[in-house]
């Protein structure tokens, strides 16, 4: 599960606002740029090597969605902002990536700071940061690393019965935010199944490791409900906010992308409540499992004690006591003691008391 680090933010500490200095882990050695341009007719995909090569293309009347993968490189960044005449703090906050899920309206463009959630190999859940910036005719998204979450997306777009329906701006920027929040339900199905095999371990056989497990999944809900609750107001203001930038046709698309997030936020609650109540039955569970094993132990000594109070009156050794010199007092002593012992076992059965 990612942490923030305060000593890589304090790096900022005493500049001014706008100061363009990467927060967060180098994931990227240089930063990949791909372009897909929609003319009307058909979708044109070119990969360069620096943002200035766009420069010519971007009098073309088309719909363009620029896609970068690394944002820890200043100048690249610096370069989008001269170009699309980007706000300075929209360019901080892209390569911070400790920022939280927001969205803010600039007039001419809409900018949105998102998270990407999923598993690493250590079964641990990360974050990437996701940033998106939506005008009239383009979109351009910026990722900490390349992944496979939007290649369905600009596979689905290059189709022909795609391109053909006039794709615009807002319904890709849709698209991507749509797979995002559809990538939340894939991490809440593993949530819920570890939580499944928990509970059946708490129930049968808990210890410590259980609590371990219940504390690991507690910290990661707060992790997840932290990075996906303010993703409500996100969807809601890009749906509820009158702008030329988001047309009606897309606002429809919206608002079946809220009820996801609504749906995802109360299945966030739902596990939460299971943890506590989990917690709980781990702490009843590890109860009753000592009261049982305290139970045998008082059983065993309450067996005893008549034994051992026989067995100290017949080992005081005093020489006029009649049994002493009985031919039979050993074996008569060892079934006296052996009858006691089973009747107390027998009385015990017939209480219940195990």
């Amino acid at each position: 599960m990612k942490r923030i680090s305060l000593k890589k933010i304090s790096k900022k500490a005493g500049l001014p606002p706008g100061s363009l200095i990467h927060i967060g882990e180098q994931k990227t050695e240089k930063a990949e740029i791909s372009i897909l341009q929609y003319d009307g007719s058909a979708i044109h995909e070119k990969k360069i090597k620096n943002i200035r090569e766009y420069i010519p293309l971007k009098e073309m009347p088309a719909v363009t969605w620029i896609d970068i993968c690394g944002i820890d490189k200043a100048d690249t960044i610096n370069d989008i902002g001269t170009i699309f005449e980007l706000h300075p703090l929209v360019l901080e906050d892209i390569m911070n990536t400790e920022q939280r899920t927001k969205i803010d309206f600039y007039g001419e463009y809409i900018f949105i700071v998102m998270k990407v959630l999923s598993y690493n190999a250590k079964k641990e859940i990360v974050s990437e940061q996701i940033s998106l910036i939506l005008g009239e005719d383009y979109l351009i998204s910026f990722q900490e690393k390349e992944s496979n979450l939007f290649k369905p997306i600009k596979e689905r777009l290059k189709s022909k019965d795609c391109y053909l329906k006039n794709i615009s701006a807002d319904y890709i920027a849709y698209s991507l935010i749509d797979a995002i929040v559809d990538s939340y339900f894939t991490i809440l199905e593993q949530t819920g199944d570890e939580i499944s095999v928990i509970e059946n371990e708490v129930v049968s056989d808990p210890g410590p490791s259980s609590l371990d497990k219940i504390h690991k999944l507690k910290r990661e809900t707060l992790f997840l409900r932290k990075s996906i609750w303010p993703l409500r107001d996100v969807v809601y203001n890009l749906e509820k906010e009158e702008t030329t930038l988001i047309k009606k046709t897309t606002i429809l698309y919206l608002r079946d992308v809220y009820d996801h997030t609504i749906r995802i936020i109360e299945h966030i609650e739902m596990i939460r409540d299971m943890l506590t109540g989990l917690l709980d039955v781990y702490l009843s569970s590890v109860s009753i499992k000592m009261n049982n094993i305290m139970k045998v132990l008082t059983i065993i000594a309450t067996i005893f004690m008549p034994l051992t109070f026989m067995a100290g009156v017949y080992g005081m050794n005093f020489k006029y006591m009649p049994e002493l010199e009985h031919p039979f007092g050993y074996p008569i002593a060892l079934i006296a003691m052996g009858i006691v012992g089973v009747s107390m076992i027998l009385y015990f059965k017939l209480k219940k008391w195990f």
